[in-house]
């Protein structure tokens, strides 16, 4: 997080408010994600200023970090916002009736499945980049002298890929 946000207080609810530019940093997104995640209705800025400037909470900083963490996910639009919806609903449990509860608890499940296998994949595809670079640096390393003066050839056959 970046310490030096500037922020901006109203006189309403006399609570801090940042600027879209401010947000953009703290959370590590472009600016246009940002405009692009309101224009889909992910995120709402809690204000806007006499000059018409964004102006979003600590909670819609919040709700943006949970955003971008769902991004790697691969989630769609519509999936985010439903997760987004559920994880407020879920916060008001004890106000909801039991069906209500055990439906937003399933579809909770549900994500925490789909966002395990995408973890175990990612993983799987990060095993493996990291074979290849360490591969790739051992390429790299000086070979010892040889008698021909040449380099040893590279076996090709040992690079082949796997079916996946």
């Amino acid at each position: 997080m970046v310490s030096s946000c500037r922020s901006r207080t109203t006189g309403v609810r006399n609570r801090a408010l940042f600027q879209i530019g401010e947000v953009a940093e703290r959370v590590g997104l472009s600016l246009r994600t940002v405009r692009y995640y309101e224009e889909v209705g992910l995120v709402t800025p809690s204000a806007r200023n006499e000059g018409r400037f964004r102006l979003y909470s600590e909670g819609d900083v919040e709700r943006l970090v949970l955003v971008k963490r769902m991004k790697p996910l691969g989630l769609t639009l519509d999936e985010m916002a439903d997760l987004l919806e559920l994880l407020e609903r879920s916060s008001d449990l004890a106000e909801t009736d039991t069906a209500e509860q055990q439906e937003i608890i399933d579809k909770l499940h549900q994500y925490s499945q789909r966002a395990d296998e995408r973890i175990a994949r990612i993983e799987r595809d990060l095993t493996q980049a990291r074979e290849l670079r360490a591969r790739l640096h051992a390429e790299l390393r000086p070979a010892p002298q040889r008698p021909s003066g040449k380099a040893p050839a590279i076996d090709h056959r040992r690079s082949a890929r796997r079916p996946v």
